[in-house]
């Protein structure tokens, strides 16, 4: 199911599915109790880009503290529930806009329909996960392993019983750690539900190999038309997925606004200090609400001709640059002032 005809769903005041745009989410790593640390985090969050925000809710206390998170906060929350079907009665109660449960875990068929009670009353959509790690026994036996096979049965296994209780205001949800098992069950479960699916590859690692990893596996599945919502699993701060996430959707050309910044990789021929200008012009660069591209090349081979192909460049020579706007050399710049040129001109780039 490509993701312009899975079904739309409403997350407090955003719309998923049914061609709307692919919404970025991360998850709070604050102790949900502690309502100001959490609301701070969520508003560096939303600064950042985060669209839809996830918090657990792992005690009667943290599913009460939604309720004053919510009143505090600018973007859809989300609650994530475990074992205790209370817990996500409560959290519903308490504002929630979605709820993250395994109906595997959230225990018998009477406290499966409490909760599918309580979110049809407020029409509250409920986010089916299934992780790799978790994956029922049975299912491994009968595929001889963790499988994207098993993976999807099991997810489909758990829209059922919520769809058998009449409800289907349902987001999906298939993650392993695996890029390609994970690529391969996003493939098999767009074939056989229309709900909107939540795309990430879990626990994927550090900023380093996080990302890499992330990109890899969400390029492959968002590439195919597949994913709603999606969110960049890394172990570190929160804010640094937003960054990457939106630079995957980006790349993929499935999202516009923000600086581009496409820099060469140096080699011999480069006479400057193009690794601290890249970077230095990458954090200015981020500042700015521009939808162009900005070149940073080191030298006179490729520089000129690369940097005519973005909206502005700069392109290296012996100690100074040229800088160049709409394929044209403006002028040459010493290097110690190449930054500050450039800044120049993004501070009055509509003008």
């Amino acid at each position: 199911m490509h993701r312009t005809h899975t079904k739309t769903v409403k997350i407090g005041d955003k719309v998923i599915g049914g061609g709307h745009p692919i919404l970025i989410q991360s998850m709070t790593n604050t102790r949900t109790e502690d309502v100001e640390a959490t609301v701070a985090q969520i508003e560096r969050l939303t600064a950042a880009g985060c669209e839809i925000v996830r918090c657990t809710a792992p005690t009667m206390e943290a599913a009460r503290a939604l309720g004053e998170i919510k009143k505090r906060i600018r973007i859809p929350l989300v609650a994530d529930i475990h074992f205790d079907y209370k817990l996500a009665i409560a959290a519903i109660e308490n504002g929630a806009d979605k709820i993250r449960i395994n109906p595997g875990n959230i225990g018998g068929a009477d406290r499966i329909k409490a909760v599918v009670d309580a979110a049809r009353e407020r029409n509250v959509p409920i986010r089916v996960g299934v992780n790799s790690g978790s994956l029922e026994k049975e299912l491994v036996e009968k595929y001889h392993g963790v499988t994207a096979e098993g993976l999807v049965e099991s997810a489909l296994d758990k829209v059922k019983i919520i769809e058998d209780l009449g409800y289907d205001n349902l987001v999906v949800s298939i993650k392993s750690s695996n890029v390609c098992m994970c690529a391969r069950a996003h493939e098999l479960i767009a074939e056989k539900t229309a709900h909107p699916l939540h795309v990430g590859i879990t626990e994927a690692g550090t900023l380093f190999s996080g990302n890499i990893k992330s990109a890899v596996g969400l390029g492959i599945i968002l590439y195919q038309g597949i994913g709603d919502t999606i969110r960049v699993s890394l172990t570190g701060d929160p804010v640094e997925e937003i960054k990457s996430a939106k630079l995957i959707l980006k790349t993929l050309g499935l999202r516009t606004g923000g600086i581009e910044v496409v820099s060469c990789p140096t080699c011999g021929r480069t006479k400057i200090d193009l690794i601290s200008l890249a970077n230095q012009v990458e954090t200015l660069a981020a500042s700015y609400p521009l939808d162009i591209k900005v070149a940073v090349m080191g030298c006179v081979v490729n520089g000129p001709g690369e940097a005519k192909e973005a909206d502005i460049g700069i392109a290296g020579g012996t100690g100074e640059g040229l800088l160049i706007k709409h394929g044209e050399v403006v002028r040459k710049v010493p290097e110690n002032e190449l930054l500050d040129a450039l800044r120049c001109e993004l501070e009055n780039w509509n003008a």
